[in-house]
């Protein structure tokens, strides 16, 4: 029996988050969890996963020297490829103590990633244990790609990989094969359309790799502005050879900031309250610019490689509004996204792309990370004088309390991987009316009232409440609800497209959350439940019994419901 590492190290490069590490046995992914969900500090910017990966040890019960290898997302090696780019840069700073400072910082860390790429690796994996293995580095961006590729149901795909940066590329088209991938087209940093909506977000109040979903969510309220669509495409090209790099030309958000306020004579915004109408038709324009190019780059290479297939991964691929429009386009049949697009995806990459794609099994759930004894959970509960009871048939029960107005914590079996609650760290309300997403915003999660909720439904009600109508069991696109079915589920609608993100569920894949589903449509005759993670505002999806346990009661929920025992207020 073989065991391999992959973890995303988050430390020695700048501005790096959602490290996450997975176990692989045999080749077979067993065991995956992100930094933050152990730590708690949201997104574990610059930190070595050191909690990821002794939970990845304790899963299989192994030291560091039962591994058989140890597999990096990112090979220092490669950061020279843009090394003329950043002494550019740092010549051009506006001080020589900043210039020398930043040149400085420039070579030493390039000489560090070309001579000793995983010494620094090295000796934060010495701090869990001494017996460190094998360690191989592998491209970034080729990473993303596997992770998309490989679990994919393709034979062939055109493979689109889009974040920030890697090690030096931000967008690279591949070709997916049963042979593996193939480098087609690399669009280099600077740019970058994931720093370019990266700007754009903090520009409008929110931090870049955070608030691009919320700024994603605002762009439905906004309007056609020809005003701010002609000043944006003065300094970008859109299409398939688009150009944002006047925006990021330097790394960091602040001078494309700079930037916008020239542009548009006006300071990014500061404080919280109503956005205005100028700043929701920005959010609408510059959404749309994404669209048209990431489309623009998937219906090329759709044409050029002879297929229909697309599989998207990176950072960029969290934009459920982006993926909608490409599973729209007339040249593409079928699309399959990474859940776990951004980083923390990378570490199931790295473990992929050391296996033909043909040994990769298709991807139906990321239920990878821990569970707890149901024995664990009362124990605690007793101690802390927690009165419980374990309903006979606990589905219906629950579906009750929904159909009834109760706002349920829902804590199943293994956590899930990736941004999305899939059914297992869930907040569960009744979809039917707009109060029910008032109170979840107010109450349970404490943020915008505009934001809009996300449903699950039951994978066999698609057709009758979808356009497209196709399986969606990672919550990571959007998709129109029929004119006729939008009110009985006004909760989870857009308030101004009518779109929704789904998540579809089949038995096969959770079975207890099918059920759930089945006994609410059994009480209201609508297979569907609101959806959205089971976190307050601003921290991680809960990971323990105990911390849903203290969310429970900081929040505004009704029942809390783990594994099989139900606790109410």
């Amino acid at each position: 029996m073989t065991y391999t590492l992959t973890f995303k190290p988050a430390i020695g490069l700048y501005g790096q988050h959602d490290p996450s590490a997975a176990l692989f046995r045999d080749g077979d992914l067993c065991y995956a969890v992100e930094e933050e969900r152990i730590t708690r500090q949201k997104h574990a910017v610059d930190t070595f996963p050191h909690n990821a990966i002794e939970a990845c040890l304790d899963y299989g019960n192994l030291s560091m020297g039962d591994l058989d290898k140890i597999i990096l997302p990112y090979d220092p090696s490669l950061q020279t490829n843009i090394l003329p780019h950043y002494i550019q840069t740092a010549l051009t700073a506006d001080s020589w103590p900043k210039r020398l400072a930043s040149l400085e910082e420039t070579v030493i860390t390039q000489i560090r990633g070309k001579l000793y790429p995983t010494q620094q690796i090295e000796n934060e994996l010495s701090k869990i244990d001494g017996s460190v293995p094998q360690i191989e580095t592998k491209p970034h961006h080729a990473c993303h790609a596997a992770s998309a590729f490989h679990p994919s149901p393709f034979d062939n795909a055109l493979v689109l990989t889009i974040d920030a940066k890697g090690e030096y590329d931000s967008t690279v088209v591949w070709r997916g094969t049963g042979d593996g991938l193939d480098r087609i087209q690399t669009y280099e940093h600077p740019n970058s359309l994931g720093l370019f909506f990266g700007i754009i977000t903090e520009y409008l109040g929110y931090w870049m790799s955070n608030g691009e979903g919320k700024v994603m969510g605002l762009a439905p309220y906004g309007n056609p502005n020809p005003e701010i669509e002609s000043a944006l495409r003065e300094v970008i090209d859109t299409g398939v050879d688009y150009d944002v790099t006047h925006l990021t030309r330097q790394w960091g958000t602040d001078p494309g900031i700079e930037q916008l306020e020239e542009l548009f004579d006006r300071p990014r915004r500061t404080e919280g309250g109503e956005f205005t109408q100028w700043e929701k038709d920005l959010a609408f324009t510059a959404q749309s610019l994404l669209e048209e190019i990431v489309v623009d780059i998937v219906e090329t290479y759709c044409r050029e490689l002879e297929t229909a297939n697309v599989a998207l991964a990176g950072g960029v691929a969290l934009n459920c509004k982006v993926n909608q429009r490409v599973i729209e386009s007339e040249l593409v049949d079928d699309v399959f996204i990474q859940p776990a697009a951004h980083d923390a995806g990378l570490a199931l990459g790295a473990g992929w792309l050391d296996h033909s794609p043909d040994e990769i099994e298709p991807l139906e759930t990321v239920y990878l990370g821990p569970s707890y004894p149901i024995d664990e959970i009362r124990e605690r509960l007793s101690e802390n004088k927690i009165d419980y009871y374990e309903p006979a048939n606990l589905e219906r029960y629950v579906a009750e309390q929904i159909a009834d107005g109760a706002l349920v914590g829902w804590f199943q079996g293994r956590l899930e991987l990736g941004p999305r609650a899939l059914g297992n760290r869930s907040i569960l309300a009744d979809p039917r009316t707009a109060d029910s997403r008032d109170r979840v915003n107010e109450f349970v999660k404490h943020r915008e009232g505009w934001r809009p909720f996300a449903p699950s439904m039951l994978e066999s009600a698609v057709e009758e409440y979808l356009e497209p109508a196709r399986s969606a069991p990672f919550m990571i696109t959007t998709a129109n609800v029929k004119p006729e079915k939008q009110d009985e589920i006004t909760a989870v609608l857009h308030p101004t497209d009518g779109t929704t993100r789904p998540q579809t569920v089949r038995k096969d894949q959770n079975p207890r959350y099918h059920t759930l589903l089945e006994e609410f449509e059994a009480i209201t005759g609508v297979p569907v439940l609101l959806n959205t993670s089971f976190n307050d505002h601003a921290e991680p999806i809960v990971m323990t019994p105990a911390e849903a346990i203290k969310d429970f009661y900081g929040m505004g929920l009704d029942c809390l419901v783990l594994e099989n025992i139900v606790i109410e207020k």
